[in-house]
């Protein structure tokens, strides 16, 4: 979710759902120890819970990224171990590390002492020929003598040569089946599952075997679709916003940010979904396209985009029949 998880996606689809855990892109451990940490780490208050997800294999670098994580307040420090960009993998860290799972291990039990916050791993079921079920269970099995938080597990493996990171996240087939293994055979421990998981009745459906979902793209593509998740998920009794109100409350958020200078197609960029499958959805997306890059833009652009909308679709509202118990849906 390079390029798109930024604080202003975060802060609108914090307007869709108040209980999702949300997650930012993935930062490595020098861009952040070296680099400008308030253009990397800022966020917004309203964005929790809020989690910084992390991009490296130095334990000694990773632990003093989770104590900034925890001085700047955020929730919890992901380890990503399922990218398997090539950049990535120059660097020695991705999805490349669950071939080393000592290593992991020492780079959590690290974080762990240096900061009183969650420490989490994704990853993948598999990489290479290290593609069995018995090769993630060890992998998992050796971190898990860290104090691991949570497994986040995309259930496709990956391939570092010869896909793409595109193709990673579509041409390997998804093995649900090994994570609901994994949870069984590990009760104990706290297993989400990630990938091709595209609407709220599917992780629901998830939510049986596992004890968490994480959604990326389809949350990006078709973002409000996950309005219902706080009650069916969440069983949060308030009803969901409408996608007037959600557009209505990010407004005073986007005339902040054009007063500071920011150009208006920052933030809209992130919003174009909004009415994904709706009628009006292309006037919406065409008027954003064709003004919010325009010096001066500002949030009439916004409210004017709106206006091409349909009533019926900016005041409806998902149905949420039949509340879930508690779960984690969280954005990567």
């Amino acid at each position: 979710m390079m390029d798109r998880t930024d604080r202003h996606f975060r802060f609108f689809l914090r307007q869709i759902s108040r209980r999702a855990l949300l997650y930012t892109e993935m930062l490595t451990t020098g861009a952040l120890l070296q680099g400008d940490r308030d253009r990397f780490l800022g966020y917004d208050p309203q964005e929790h819970p809020l989690a910084l997800q992390l991009g490296g294999d130095d334990p000694r670098e990773l632990a003093s990224c989770a104590r900034i994580a925890e001085e700047w307040g955020y929730d919890e420090v992901n380890l990503n171990v399922g990218c398997p960009s090539d950049r990535v993998q120059k660097g020695r860290f991705g999805a490349c590390l669950m071939a080393q799972p000592e290593r992991v291990a020492a780079a959590v039990e690290a974080m762990a002492e240096a900061a009183d916050l969650p420490i989490t791993v994704k990853h993948r079921v598999g990489i290479d020929d290290q593609d069995r079920y018995e090769d993630m269970l060890n992998f998992v099995e050796v971190v898990a003598r860290a104090p691991c938080a949570r497994f986040s597990v995309h259930a496709r493996k990956a391939w570092l040569q010869g896909l793409s990171p595109k193709e990673n996240r579509t041409l390997p087939p998804l093995r649900y089946e090994d994570v609901y293994r994994l949870k069984d055979e590990l009760p104990h421990l706290a297993i989400e599952i990630n990938g091709g998981i595209r609407t709220v009745p599917e992780a629901k459906r998830h939510l049986r075997r596992v004890d968490a979902v994480m959604v990326g793209r389809a949350a990006y593509e078709d973002p409000y679709q996950w309005a219902a998740a706080d009650g069916e998920l969440f069983g949060d009794s308030p009803p969901p916003r409408s996608r007037r109100e959600v557009v209505k409350a990010l407004l005073p958020y986007v005339e902040s940010w054009c007063r500071r200078d920011l150009h208006l197609n920052h933030i809209t960029r992130h919003i174009l979904g909004l009415f994904a499958g709706q009628k009006g959805a292309r006037a919406w997306r065409r008027h954003l396209s064709e003004n919010a890059h325009k010096p001066g833009s500002g949030p009439e652009v916004v409210e004017a985009a709106m206006a091409k909308v349909p009533a019926e679709v900016l005041d409806s509202r998902p149905a949420v029949p039949n509340p879930a118990p508690v779960a984690l849906l969280g954005q990567n």
